[in-house]
């Protein structure tokens, strides 16, 4: 793939900066999961925001680019916990869901924030990226990690384009890029939501001996399943797995996915009878990711993951920062969860899941 142009890149910058979205200036965290008009048992949440966890980004990153790019926004992150560390990574705008978008780094270590000197650790180098990479997902496998991201550009014809594209870490700060992750014939010019099933540590999780990926948007209108033996390099075939039936609604994107125990918990964004914006939760047995046994109304928008902290899960978002505050806000379950009354499954049934 050819190297980005810098011109193209400032022409990008330029347009982001124009950037305004009445609808996405009015959406707040707590409107997904602050309430949940019911609760079962395998819900995850509802969730309240923990002031104690805030990441406040001060000053601009250096460009590497060299066209002067600025951030007034961030949002849409991933949380992983290493080594007593809490890692953070986020999407940085020039305007708040503007296109032009770079990935950051932070971590908090004995209560305090720091942001990293790398930042930013994912930037537009590559000729699909000209418009931007955004919304970061981390997952830890066999010690190293494996980040998605979404590239933006433009097609031929002028449309707008989302591409997931793939990196590899050795230590959460340095990425290697590996290139697309969903061919083009897959994606069709659009695909969003690589939501690989991941534990309470930010691991991926193997069902049946290999991953899974959910692409929930994009793909020509198909409900799509990814499979990897190691987390780079992906299949893909067509598989229904959402009804949304129950809740009289149309899916717009899956956030993530959990495993807890025998259970695997989608949690994705769609919208209700009404058309209003709405947040939810499927319930699936690990043994069977494609089976939807339950469905309930309420659920996080954690779009790069559900994390355990302190026995609760947190995840962070960044919608509600008032406008040109660079803050990400972190949310906390409000209804504690003792892991072993999740499961009555033996070890060797564990074993034999990820055989």
């Amino acid at each position: 793939m050819k190297a980005v142009d810098t011109d193209d890149l400032r022409e990008s910058f330029a347009d982001a900066l124009a950037h305004t979205n009445a609808l996405t200036d009015r959406i707040s965290t707590d409107q997904f999961s602050a309430h949940y008009a019911e609760t079962p048992p395998w819900a995850i949440g509802p969730f309240a925001r923990d002031a104690s966890l805030t990441f406040r980004l001060d000053g601009q990153w250096n460009d590497p680019t060299g066209i002067g790019w600025t951030s007034d926004s961030i949002f849409n992150p991933t949380v992983i916990e290493r080594d007593g560390a809490l890692h953070l990574f986020y999407r940085a705008s020039p305007r708040k869901e503007s296109t032009a978008s770079r990935i950051g780094h932070a971590v908090r270590r004995d209560g305090v924030w720091t942001d990293s000197p790398a930042n930013p650790v994912i930037y537009p180098t590559l000729e699909n990226e000209v418009l931007g990479c955004e919304d970061p997902k981390v997952y830890g496998v066999d010690g190293r990690y494996v980040l998605f991201y979404n590239a933006i550009r433009r097609t031929e014809t002028g449309e707008v384009a989302c591409d997931i594209m793939v990196a590899t870490s050795d230590d959460l700060e340095h990425w290697e890029k590996q290139g697309l992750a969903v061919p083009y014939d897959v994606s069709q010019n659009w695909a969003k939501g690589a939501v690989v099933p991941r534990d309470a540590d930010g691991n991926a999780v193997r069902i049946g001996g290999e991953y899974l990926m959910f692409l929930s948007e994009g793909c020509g209108g198909r409900p799509m399943i990814g499979h990897s033996d190691d987390l780079v390099h992906w299949t893909f075939v067509e598989q229904p797995y959402l009804d949304l039936t129950p809740l009289n609604g149309s899916l717009y994107e899956v956030a993530c996915a959990v495993v807890d125990g025998d259970d695997l918990v989608l949690d994705f964004f769609y919208a209700d009878e009404h058309g209003d914006f709405a947040a939810a939760q499927a319930l699936y047995a690990r043994s069977a990711p494609f089976t939807q046994l339950a469905i309930n109304r309420g659920g996080s928008l954690a779009w790069g993951g559900l994390q355990r902290l302190d026995d609760d899960w947190i995840f962070a978002q960044g919608w509600d920062a008032p406008p040109g505050s660079r803050e990400m806000y972190f949310y906390r379950s409000t209804r504690r969860t003792d892991r072993t009354d999740r499961t009555d499954r033996t070890d060797r049934t564990i074993a034999e899941e990820e055989a």
